[in-house]
């Protein structure tokens, strides 16, 4: 057996060096809002202010943690950590889906118990503050919006900004409600449905961040095709211990055996295929074992044993 491995070097999917700005943006203008909507939510005794600040209060944090994540990616590897630190995007998505889903928690029990012994609340100001929080919200998340597409750690911001603009949104139509009907529970309502939806999203980037925490394969890329198009190369005769698992939320990796009778097939297919699986299924760290097939069985070949 000769083990080799070939490298796509044009990595198109590395944290880039500008990749701080959105998060500065976006952290500085929400630090601002929430300073502003908790103001106002304790002056006017609005829950669905207060929730909503709370809720942005979470997300600073989580910007936080996602910034720091992505700065901590861009660090080169070293002996201990041969990877490097990319790893760390994974676990700043788990840690913001996770605490989006306790605050939403925590939020909707106290709209529950509200529901029977709603407050008035001055719906002019929660009206304004409202209309501002769906400016701020609405702007962070398109900050995010190309990289969420790739990334994500990126796509966790993303998702608090968006929900926070649709938090607001409902905001502005209990506000309405209430200014139209004096029905003063539509603002503890109003934060339980929205306190739904987040939760909604949540849950979808918790469980794409627990795939990832599992080196599960990135949802993108299909291990069938991946196999399917390793075992269609020239001279190939046989593809097994595949393995596809995600470095980062944005690099993933590959290791497979290739078992070519006609022995190994030189630098130039190696860098070849490599360059193959990063623009086709964006894998940029491809590592590949040719086997001639004689002499000694792999001991990996088995599916189930890994």
């Amino acid at each position: 057996m000769s083990a080799s491995h070939g490298h796509a070097h044009d990595h198109a999917v590395e944290v880039p060096a500008d990749a701080g700005r959105p998060f500065r943006w976006a952290v500085a203008l929400n630090v601002g809002y929430v300073l502003l909507e908790a103001t106002a939510g304790f002056w006017v005794g609005s829950l669905a202010l207060l929730a909503d600040a709370a809720h942005n209060l979470t997300d600073v944090a989580g910007l936080l943690v996602a910034w720091g994540a992505a700065s901590l990616a861009r660090r080169a590897p070293t002996a201990r950590y041969t990877y490097g630190l990319g790893r760390g995007t994974i676990l700043a998505a788990l840690v913001n889906a996770t605490s989006i889903l306790v605050g939403v928690g925590a939020v909707a029990w106290e709209a529950v118990r509200r529901l029977g012994e709603a407050p008035e609340v001055p719906a002019a100001t929660v009206l304004l503050v409202a209309l501002l929080g769906i400016g701020v919200n609405a702007g962070s998340a398109l900050l995010f919006r190309a990289r969420a597409r790739h990334d994500l750690n990126a796509r966790g911001a993303f998702l608090h900004m968006a929900a926070d603009a649709a938090v607001s949104l409902a905001v502005v139509v209990a506000a309405l409600g209430i200014v139209a009907t004096g029905w003063h529970w539509l603002d503890p309502t109003a934060a339980l449905l929205v306190s739904g939806l987040v939760a909604w999203t949540a849950f979808e980037l918790l469980r794409a961040s627990l795939g990832l925490s599992f080196d599960a394969v990135p949802r993108a890329i299909d291990p069938i095709s991946v196999k399917g198009f390793l075992a269609a190369q020239p001279g190939v005769a046989e593809v097994h211990d595949l393995h596809v698992w995600p470095l980062s939320t944005t690099a993933t990796a590959l290791t497979a055996h290739l078992v070519m009778p006609g022995g190994h097939p030189g630098d130039a297919f190696l860098a070849r295929v490599a360059n193959e699986l990063e623009h086709r299924f964006a894998i940029a760290h491809a590592t590949l074992q040719i086997e001639t097939g004689e002499g000694t069985p792999c001991s990996l070949a088995p599916e189930e044993v890994v």
